[in-house]
């Protein structure tokens, strides 16, 4: 089997490293660079006119660094296949230097059709009955603050344009007006069809809400060196069906029996929140987990036991409010010590005895663990808890619990996923699943994952508790590190499977869980 490699994801910093490094390194001019960078738009744009460009009416908008230069680029290929090109350029041309200069010199020689800052109503009126193709060149990835004038009413110009003729956008590198290092919204952004970005994604490009901005992501090869692309700092990957056949296909033996497979405890379950533990047990078991055991409150288990058929209860003794209390600490203890792996969380609720019970039942953990839903709660009101457990820890907040846990607010969590999970998931020695667009799975060691499936579909209440048992399961089956990184792809790839099935209003949780199988075979077939 020839193993995929992980597609690493940089930031603006990195990506300019790696080009110094071709540079310096390799001995790379820039300049090819940048042509390299131009005839991948080039490209994508001869694609996008379904690959004929004779006499199509193509507009490149222009700005004034390199972003702005590889644009240039593109329009002379285009301009030589026999497009009819004219480039917008946004940017003070005694100012320009370097390659860009050197591209905009060799256009003007070719006598391309070159505006300066054309901002009238005439200007783009004209080009809204006439253009086959909007080219964006604009912004590139250095782009930090607000998005202002006259960029942010050339943006709007061009969405306008694309909006009023269906016009196809071609974003270079970056879509305009997002921040490529945490995917934020600088104002208003390009809203393209197809983006080259080159030699490795940015991280703002697999990142809501620039992804949504992305439309089809190309990676155009520049011609760094693939050393260079492997070799280097970058700790951040694309978590997709490659590296989930790493972790996760293994041909089961002939003589293999129920207990080759794992067992996993689940804790989980409260008066009126059953749903949770019966959905984490079906995620456990679909991704082959050989035994699975609910530990749930005594009223609660016929309850349980008449929802599930495949997975053994024990009924715990429980606190007044029908739920685990202090009274469920020994036994459940007991419980898990027995097993390989546990999930604890889903259902909870948060009765202040269940809130003790919890804190102390994660200091006393001996077996791996994932801590999910309201046991996150309970953790928020005291983080030492996660520094004094001796088990290795596997956290799975949506951004709202993610925001309890740190103290601030779902916007400031989302405003920055990445670096949220990875430095709560160092500070804390756990592994951070942070839940949500673009999933992110961060480690202790500062490596982290950003997971490529999923779908709207999933916005459904108990989808998270499917999710925790996968993880539980693959955890108890010995999977370890790998765990939540096939898990969280697989779960992904469920709901897209369920989604494509019934239509993205129709999923519930339930129906992820009939088809992580599917999924399941699915990787093992690329395998």
């Amino acid at each position: 089997m020839k193993l995929p490699r992980c597609i690493k994801v940089v930031t603006a910093d990195q990506m300019r490293a790696l080009d110094r490094r071709a540079t310096e390194q390799y001995g790379f001019p820039s300049l090819i660079l940048m042509e390299n960078a131009g005839r991948a738009v080039y490209e994508a744009a001869v694609d996008l006119l379904d690959g004929d460009v004779r006499e199509k009416d193509v507009l490149v908008v222009a700005g004034q660094g390199n972003n702005g230069g590889d644009g240039f680029v593109a329009a002379r290929h285009l301009h030589n296949a026999g497009a009819s090109v004219t480039i917008a350029y946004y940017g003070d041309r005694d100012k320009a230097k370097g390659d860009a200069l050197t591209n905009i010199e060799i256009a003007e020689k070719m006598g391309l059709d070159i505006r300066q800052s054309p901002l009238d109503a005439e200007f783009w009126a004209e080009w809204r009955n006439r253009a086959d193709l909007l080219i964006d060149a604009l912004l590139g990835t250095g782009i930090k603050a607000e998005v202002r004038k006259p960029y942010s009413d050339v943006i709007d110009l061009a969405n306008d344009l694309a909006y009023c003729r269906d016009t196809p956008v071609l974003a270079v590198d970056v879509p305009s007006g997002i921040d490529a290092d945490t995917g934020m919204l600088l104002g208003p952004a390009v809203s393209a069809d197809t983006t080259v970005t080159f030699a490795l994604p940015k991280i703002g490009l697999v990142t809501y809400p620039g992804a949504g901005c992305v439309g089809e992501l190309i990676i155009g090869d520049i011609g760094i060196p693939q050393e260079a692309l492997e070799d280097n700092d970058c700790k951040t990957c694309l978590l997709d069906s490659g590296l989930v056949i790493l972790g996760i296909t293994h041909p089961r033996q002939p003589d293999a029996h129920k207990g080759s497979f794992g067992h996993l405890a689940i804790v989980a379950g409260s008066v009126g929140m059953t749903g949770a533990a019966t959905l984490a047990a079906e995620g456990a078991l679909r991704v082959g987990t050989g035994l699975v055991t609910l530990a749930v409150p005594d009223s609660l288990n016929d309850i349980i036991e008449a929802k599930l058929t495949e997975a053994m209860t024990i009924p715990v003794p429980e606190c007044a409010a029908r739920a685990f209390g202090a009274m469920s600490l020994d036994a459940v203890c007991d419980i898990i010590d027995k097993r390989d792996a546990a999930v604890i969380g889903p259902g909870f609720g948060r009765h202040e005895d269940t809130i003790a019970f919890t804190l102390e039942l994660i200091r006393r953990l001996k077996r791996p663990a994932i801590i999910d839903a309201d046991a996150l709660y309970a953790v928020s009101t005291d983080l030492s808890v996660l520094d004094r457990c001796k088990a290795p820890l596997v956290i799975t907040p949506h951004p709202g619990e993610m925001a309890t846990l740190l103290g601030t607010t779902v916007v400031d969590v989302q405003s920055n996923r990445l670096e949220v999970a990875r430095t709560f998931a160092g500070d804390h020695k756990v592994t951070v699943v942070l839940k949500g667009a673009g999933t992110v799975v961060a480690r202790p060691d500062g490596t982290a994952f950003i997971n490529t499936s999923g779908t709207p579909a999933m916005a459904s209440g108990g989808v998270g508790d499917v999710l925790s048992g996968m993880i539980g399961g693959l955890l108890a089956q010995g999977m370890a590190e790998e765990s939540a990184l096939a898990a969280v792809y697989l779960h992904g790839r469920a709901g897209e499977l369920a989604a494509a099935e019934l239509g993205e209003r129709a999923v519930i949780a339930s129906d992820v869980a009939a088809r992580i199988g599917d999924a399941v075979w699915e990787v093992d077939s690329e395998a």
